[in-house]
C-alpha cells in the first residue's frame, strides 16, 4: 500500500514539474493566442499580456488555464465567434471578449462551450456579442464574475447573455448582464445553480427558464428588464431571496410563472413593478414570506392554477394586491399582512378576527376591462369597493385571508 501511495506521489510530482507557461506578447516570438494553445500540453497555462489579438476564432481544445494579464483583447472582427472551448478542464479569465459576428441562423457567441465539463469562466469582460456565454450539452461548469454587454439599442437583435441549453449542474454566480434579449436562458437544464447575478435592462427577460428542472436561483438582482421574469414549463424550481424591480409596461412581470409546479417563491422582494407575479397553470407552488411594495398588481392568479399557497408575505401601497379571472379559487391565502386591511384583533394573537378578502370590486372590474383603471381614484370607485366589503356578492367568495396579519413580519436580507 506504501509502494502504492509512493508510485501516485512520484506521478504527481512528475505531472507537476512537466506543466509550463507559454508567454504570449503582441510583436514577440509568441505573439498569437491561437499559437501558443497549439504548442501547450493538458495542464498548461497560456499567459496573455496586454493586447488586441485578432484571432478569426479561437479554439481550445485541450485541458489548460488561459490567462490574461491586465485584460488583454481577443476582437471577433464582427464575422466570428470569438472563443470556442472544446476540452474538459479548462480554465478561462482575464480577457476582454468583443465584437463576435451577428447572424441570423447561427449563433454565434463571445464564448462558446460544446459538449463539456468542469470549465470554467470567470473574470471576463463580454462587450458587443450576439450571445455571451453559450453553454451546450455541458455538465458542471462554473460562470462567474463576468460583465456582459451587448448593443440592444441598435438595429441588430442582440442574443442572450448567458444561454444554456441541455446542461447539467451549472453555476451562474456574480454575473452581470446587460442589453442583452434575455440575460440568463435555460431550456432543458436540471440541477443547476444561478446566485448573486445582476441582470438589467435586458429587451425582453432578465431570467427565462423553459423545460428546466430541480434548479435554484437566489439573491439576484432583476431590474428594468422589458419583461421581467419567465419560469416556464419547469417543476422543482426554488426561488430565493431576490429582487424584481421596475419591471413595467404592458407585459411586464417581476415573474411569470406558467405551468409550473412543486416549486416556491420565497424571501423576495418586488418593488415597482406592473404585475409582481402573474400565475398561470401552476400547481402546489409556495410564495411565502415575500415583500410586495409599490407595484400596480401584486398578484395575478388566474382561474387555472390549484393548491397554491400563498402565505406570510407582506403587502404594501399595491395598486391591488391579489386579482383574478374567475369565481373558482383553488389556492390557499394564509397569514399574509396586507395594509389595506381594516380588521381588528380582539384576542390579540397577532392576527385578524375578521377574514380578509383581497381582491376589490374594482381589480375584476379592470381585469376584464383594462380602459377602466382611467377612474380608478374617483370617488365612485371607493364608494363601489366598500360596499362590495360590506355585501360582497361579485369578488370571488373563497378567496379569503381568514387569519391576516396585523402587522408585518417579513426580515429580508435581499442585496
Amino acid at each position: 500500500m506504501e509502494r502504492f501511495v509512493s508510485i501516485i506521489l512520484s506521478l504527481s510530482l512528475a505531472f507537476g514539474a512537466a506543466a509550463r507557461t507559454l508567454t504570449v506578447r503582441p510583436y514577440s516570438s509568441m505573439s498569437s493566442v491561437a499559437g501558443a494553445i497549439r504548442s501547450a500540453l493538458a495542464g498548461d497555462t497560456v499567459l496573455v499580456y496586454p493586447g488586441v489579438y485578432y484571432e478569426k476564432g479561437l479554439i481550445v481544445d485541450k485541458p489548460i488555464l488561459l490567462k490574461g494579464v491586465s485584460h488583454p483583447v481577443l476582437d471577433g472582427e464582427h464575422r466570428y465567434e470569438v472563443v470556442t472551448i472544446k476540452s474538459n478542464g479548462v480554465t478561462m479569465e482575464g480577457f476582454v471578449i468583443r465584437h463576435s459576428g451577428y447572424s441570423g441562423w447561427n449563433d454565434l457567441a463571445g464564448i462558446r462551450l460544446t459538449a463539456v465539463k468542469h470549465v470554467v469562466i470567470r473574470n471576463n469582460e463580454l462587450d458587443d456579442t450576439f450571445f455571451g456565454l453559450y453553454c451546450q450539452n455541458s455538465d458542471s461548469c462554473v460562470l462567474s464574475n463576468n460583465i456582459l454587454h451587448s448593443r440592444a439599442d441598435s438595429s441588430a437583435q442582440p442574443g442572450n447573455g448567458i444561454h444554456c441549453w441541455h446542461c447539467t449542474a451549472m453555476q451562474i454566480l456574480n454575473n452581470t448582464i446587460t442589453r442583452h434579449r434575455d440575460g440568463i436562458y435555460f431550456e432543458f437544464v436540471t440541477g443547476s445553480l444561478i446566485r448573486g447575478n445582476k441582470s438589467f435592462y435586458n429587451v425582453r427577460y432578465g431570467l427565462h427558464f423553459m423545460f428546466s428542472h430541480n434548479d435554484r436561483y437566489m439573491a439576484n438582482i432583476f431590474d428594468h428588464n422589458e419583461a421581467g421574469v419567465s419560469v416556464m414549463f419547469s417543476h422543482g424550481v426554488d426561488m430565493q431571496d431576490n429582487l424584481f424591480a421596475d419591471n413595467q409596461g404592458g407585459g411586464a412581470y417581476g415573474i411569470l410563472l406558467k405551468e409550473i409546479t412543486d416549486s416556491r417563491v420565497t424571501g423576495s422582494r418586488f418593488q415597482h413593478n406592473t404585475v409582481a407575479i402573474y400565475m398561470e397553470g401552476t400547481t402546489r407552488v409556495r410564495i411565502e414570506k415575500n415583500t410586495f411594495r409599490d407595484n400596480g398588481w401584486a398578484i395575478r392568479i388566474q382561474a387555472s392554477c390549484s393548491a397554491d399557497t400563498i402565505c406570510r408575505n407582506d403587502f404594501f401601497g399595491n395598486t391591488f394586491d391579489v386579482a383574478t379571472n374567475g369565481s373558482l379559487v383553488l389556492n390557499n391565502f394564509d397569514r399574509n399582512y396586507w395594509d389595506k386591511y381594516e380588521g381588528y384583533d380582539l384576542n390579540r394573537d397577532g392576527y385578524g378576527d375578521v377574514p380578509y378578502h383581497p381582491v376589490s370590486l374594482y381589480a375584476m372590474v379592470a381585469e376584464k376591462n383594462p380602459a377602466a383603471m382611467l377612474l380608478y381614484h374617483s370617488f365612485m370607485v371607493d364608494l363601489l369597493d366598500r360596499t362590495e366589503k360590506v355585501a360582497p356578492g361579485v369578488t370571488p367568495a373563497d378567496l379569503v385571508d381568514h387569519f391576516p396579519a396585523m402587522k408585518p413580519g417579513i426580515i429580508n436580507s435581499n442585496p
